[in-house]
């Protein structure tokens, strides 16, 4: 069974946290601290991970609060988070709803220079979903798994994990278990046509390859977290909220709204009943993604995710030296990644 890897794999390298020089956020804050951004331009993705952006926008929670700051807000849909670090670093965004690697790997490579962690919204939803005659780990030798993209969140816990099986892997997918960073879409399809056989992917792909696909469940990620680093058992960060760090230094009471409407959103998805939160996001997947799911792959994903304010920041170390180890993060000091004066306290709104 054969993919060809070269020309994704290729691609993936070639905008991996590429070090490019930041101003300084305290230098370039000096002018005009305190006035609200004429704009703020937010990047989410159509997954179900993604929920407080997807109700956020919908019902108009972010909006509503941006607005309130004097700030016009904008959106885009990523697929990825590398791909979204880059556009914020590129300065197309300003914002960005993403998984914690590509944002420690942006911090780290821009030695603290490029973002802020501001919120929490999601823990858990993430699986390695595999053929169903794959029953155990000793069986992946020689197959061939998909990740979103290469140093996203997906993408590291799956070289870590096969790391602590035993397997060898390169960052360009080579070892004794081949990865190929694919696009979710695509991934669905391809194990579909039997061109791979297996992915770690975030909800709702992995529920749609098992229920559509007829994959199963080799590893949930909520397992490999026992709580000791983030005060809950399976609580580990999949999503968090990320500024421009010089965008949050210029405009902090547009990062405030921001992360007000965030809180807003993830406080309406824990207090909605279940039917409207499933009208709600499938409305929001329908306008990011540009479908809806079906309803028992929306209560499959959503059974596997948790959202939260807290972005769990005790987990940030284990992550870094897991991307480290992988090959796909920058070594570097986390030390000012979480913006104290916009990120949540623990516990605030869960």
């Amino acid at each position: 069974m054969t993919v060809p890897l070269a020309l994704l794999v290729g691609a993936a390298l070639a905008t991996l946290w590429v070090p490019t020089p930041f101003p300084a956020p305290a230098a370039a804050a000096q002018a005009g601290r305190g006035h609200p951004a004429e704009q703020l331009r937010l990047g989410y993705f159509g997954n179900v991970t993604h929920a407080p952006a997807l109700v956020g926008v919908h019902r108009g929670f972010l909006a509503r609060q941006v607005n309130a700051a004097g700030t016009e807000l904008t959106t885009q849909v990523f697929n990825a988070g590398p791909a979204a670090v880059e556009a914020l670093n590129a300065g197309a965004i300003d914002a960005a709803y993403l998984g914690p690697n590509p944002a420690i790997g942006s911090f780290t490579a821009s030695a603290g220079s490029s973002l802020r962690v501001v919120a929490g919204a999601t823990s858990g939803g993430a699986q390695l979903v595999v053929r169903p005659d794959i029953t155990s780990p000793e069986q992946l030798r020689g197959t061939i798994l998909a990740s979103p993209q290469l140093g996203g969140t997906q993408d590291v816990a799956l070289r870590s994990w096969l790391a602590g099986q035993g397997y060898a892997v390169a960052a360009d997918g080579s070892g004794d278990v081949d990865i190929n960073p694919t696009d979710n879409s695509q991934a669905f399809d391809l194990f579909t046509a039997g061109r791979i056989d297996g992915a770690w992917v975030p909800e709702p792909w992995a529920s749609r390859l098992v229920l559509e696909a007829g994959a199963h469940v080799l590893v949930d990620e909520r397992d490999l977290w026992d709580g000791s680093l983030t005060g809950g058992p399976g609580e580990f960060p999949s999503t968090v909220l990320v500024v421009d760090a010089v965008f949050a230094a210029e405009h902090p009471d547009t990062v405030t709204a921001l992360v007000a409407g965030n809180a807003e959103a993830v406080s309406w998805l824990h207090e909605a009943d279940a039917d409207e939160r499933a009208e709600t996001i499938n409305a929001g997947l329908q306008d990011a993604a540009g479908a809806r799911l079906p309803d028992e792959v929306l209560a499959r994903a959503l059974s596997t995710t948790d959202f939260t304010t807290d972005p769990l920041p005790g987990a940030f170390d284990r992550l870094l030296k897991q991307g480290v180890a992988a090959g796909v993060t920058p070594q570097g000091s986390l030390e000012g990644l979480f913006d104290p004066a916009t990120t949540p306290a623990k516990g605030t709104t869960r």
